[in-house]
């Protein structure tokens, strides 16, 4: 039931009959966990506890530190050196008396992840490194729990919503984590103060919409937005059967960081360089390894074999002509070049500075830069 005091400051919320009372109900008597209390935790965690979701799990072993200030809105100069999940708690109650928090101080590891996750009727991850991401969808996966994915790249964000209803999930989209040291983080390659909080934003609303029954989530679909132009795109995607096999959690630290192959000398070329050689009608060979729906949402012509697949189609990519290698950054395409050369001893590649993504910057103005 919903007090006196709840159905006056849930008001607005109840006279859309798309919610009602009995969606407030619904939120009330919810359970999110949300990983992280970060640039993405921050708004979806203001934005749950203002909707109402009457329990909400909090999963944050950090600190605050002055440089998460100008995105990472629940903390104040005076919060440095504290315990963002504590920070976070105490300023949400305020927000809201009515919910009901729970504070995990700890890493997210295999051995507490299903014990934790296990609490919750869903999971919102604003985690920003992969290991964490592929331990929250595994664990998920096992326990059959939505989850609400976000994640954020200097001006570009992406939202979707995985294992719903038996739907794709985390691993359908991104089968192969990035390589050791492929993977730049906010604090390296910094990151627009606003972008977390649309990302943020939109997340809340997915679980919003999940827990009261109402839209249509984003099963199976990746929204991808362009701080610097406004764009978005959303890409279907489908569920691959054995993704959705898991039965243990295994050391994700070593499944995203393994170094399996000798590091090769990469040897890069400019997109101006490439357009020249375009122009001029060399005898080269494009090699995209990115996924089919980023291939799809832009490219440059060239065979499409995504990085995880690169092993199995050897046969397609010759070695008696350059062939330039292409990626969203040129971040999957060094490590491409780097399996085919230690592995299978080509010595033709090249990488394409900056990925189709600079292409886009400095050659093709119109091209989506997703």
């Amino acid at each position: 039931m919903l007090t006196r005091k709840e159905l006056l400051r849930y008001s607005r919320h109840i006279r859309m009959p798309e919610i009602g009372e009995e969606g407030q109900k619904k939120l009330k008597n919810a359970k999110v966990l949300v990983i992280g209390a970060g640039g993405l935790g921050c708004p979806v965690l203001q934005y749950l506890t203002a909707a109402g979701v009457g329990t909400i799990g909090i999963v944050d072993f950090d600190v605050v530190d002055e440089t998460n200030l100008h995105r990472q809105i629940l903390f104040g100069t005076n919060d440095v050196g504290k315990p963002k999940a504590d920070i976070a708690k105490r300023k949400l109650s305020d927000q809201n008396p009515f919910v009901d928090f729970k504070i995990h101080n700890v890493r997210l590891a295999k051995e507490n992840a299903l014990e934790i996750i296990g609490e919750y009727d869903m999971v919102v991850d604003g985690s920003d490194n992969f290991p964490t991401r592929y331990l929250v969808n595994d664990a998920c996966v096992m326990l059959g729990k939505p989850l609400i994915y976000g994640s954020i790249f200097k001006f570009e964000g992406q939202v979707s919503v995985y294992n719903y209803n038996d739907g794709p999930t985390y691993r359908c989209l991104f089968p192969v984590p990035p390589g050791p040291d492929d993977a730049p983080n906010c604090a390296e390659i910094g990151v627009l103060g606003v972008l977390p909080g649309i990302i943020g934003c939109l997340q809340a609303n997915e679980t919003i919409k999940i827990i009261t029954g109402v839209g249509e989530p984003l099963s199976g679909k990746l929204l991808v937005f362009d701080a610097l132009t406004l764009s978005t795109n959303i890409l279907q995607f489908s569920k691959v059967s054995e993704n959705l096999n898991i039965n243990e959690l295994v050391d994700y630290e070593e499944f995203c960081n393994a170094k399996n192959e000798t590091v090769y000398e990469v040897k890069e070329i400019s997109v101006s360089e490439l357009k020249s050689k375009l122009d001029d009608e060399e005898n080269i060979r494009l090699l995209d390894v990115r996924e089919k729906f980023e291939y799809e949402i832009c490219n440059l012509g060239g065979e499409l074999i995504p990085l995880g697949n690169i092993e199995d189609n050897i046969d397609k990519i010759p070695k008696d002509q350059p062939v330039v290698v292409i990626c969203h950054h040129g971040i999957r395409s060094a490590r491409a070049i780097n399996i085919l050369a230690d592995k299978y001893e080509f010595r033709n590649l090249l990488n394409l500075t900056g990925g189709i993504h600079a292409w886009a910057e400095e050659i093709d103005k119109d091209m989506p830069t997703y």
